[in-house]
Order: structure tokens, then sequence, then C-alpha cells
């Protein structure tokens, strides 16, 4: 062999330890990423069975109060059992349809939700009891860590898919196994402002 072929084989090994510590870096990146939005995503998963947990001891004060309000009881138990029921791995954050079935679920609850909070109002020896201002304040930290958790699940989201679809990433990501998380989005007409009417 001559001195210019082991500069040539030389040089090729040298390229595939290059590349070899290259995709192992990449690979450690997207792992830890990954790592980031799984955790993320367990945070929002967790304060959404807060919620969950919280209304059936305001559905039963609201209840005390307003016994023949039983549509927006019936509305609000079945929402929670359907938003309760659809969970989603970590592996099934890349599937639209599975996403958005459980946004719609969760969009469903909250709706209900609301419909009972404006049946309360209804009754203001309702909205005097102790009870139910408790519940209604845990309620409305709830949505708001609800509201924290999205945002950090989306941002561990746009992480990963910017480290994902970035070179020298962009290269072993599907090798290795990764695709692209989806984030939540607005709900559907959320961008419309609510019409507030005061002549009635």
């Amino acid at each position: 062999m001559s001195k210019r072929d082991l500069i040539g084989v030389g040089a090729i090994v040298l390229l595939l330890v290059v590349g070899g510590c290259a995709s192992c870096g990449t690979y450690n990146m997207l792992i830890a990423e990954e790592e980031a939005v799984n955790a993320a995503w367990g945070n929002v998963e967790t304060s959404y069975q807060r919620r969950a947990d919280l209304i059936p001891n305001l559905v039963n004060t609201v209840k005390g109060a307003a016994a023949f309000e039983t549509e927006t009881f019936e509305t609000v138990t079945s929402a929670r059992a359907r938003a309760t029921s659809i969970h989603l791995s970590p592996d099934q954050l890349a599937d639209p349809g599975q996403f958005r079935i459980f946004q719609e679920a969760q969009a469903g609850l909250g709706s209900a939700l609301g419909r009972l909070l404006v049946v309360s109002e209804n009754y203001p020896e309702l909205r005097a009891t102790e009870a139910f201002r408790d519940l209604q304040a845990q309620l409305e930290g709830t949505e708001n860590r609800i509201n924290v958790a999205r945002t950090r699940y989306n941002d561990a989201v746009r992480s990963y898919n910017t480290r994902q679809r970035s070179f020298p990433a962009v290269l072993f990501a599907s090798i290795f196994g990764h695709s692209r998380r989806l984030s939540f989005e607005a709900q559907k007409g959320a961008e419309d402002a609510p019409t507030v009417d005061f002549s009635s």
C-alpha cells in the first residue's frame, strides 16, 4: 500500500469517526429533547386530571342549589367522562387524528364547565356559599395551570421539532425513529371577539 493509499484510508476512517461522533451527539440531543416533550406532556395531563377531579364536587355543590338544572349536570358529567377516557401516550403525540380527538374532548369539557358556571350565576345564594367560592377559585387556578402546562409543552415541542429538522439531526432523526410532534393550537373561533350586548 502506498503512502497515498494510506492517507486516503486514514481520511475515510477519520470521516467515519467524526460522522459517528456527530450521530451519537445528535442522537443524545434528540433523546433529551424528546424526554422534555414527554415530561411537558405529563404536566399537561396532570393539569387536565386536576380539573376533572374538581368537577364532581362542583357539580354536587351546584346541584344542591339548582336541582332542576339536570340537563346541564348531565352535559358536564358526560363531557368529563369523555375527556378522562382519552389518554395519549407520548408516541401518539405525532398523530394528528388522536391529538385532535384529545383536544376536542378537553374543549368540550371546558365548554360544559362554562355553561355550569353560567347556570350558577342565576343562584345568588349558591355564589354566596364558601364551598362554591372555594371550588370556583380552585377551578380558575387549575385553568391557569392548564394554560401554563400547554404553553410549556408547546415550547418543548417547538424545541424538539426545531432540533429534529436542523442539520445534522435531520440526517439521523428518521433513522432513529424521531418524528415531528404536534402542539396545541387555539380553538376554532378563538380569534373572534365575543359579542357584548347590554340591550336586554
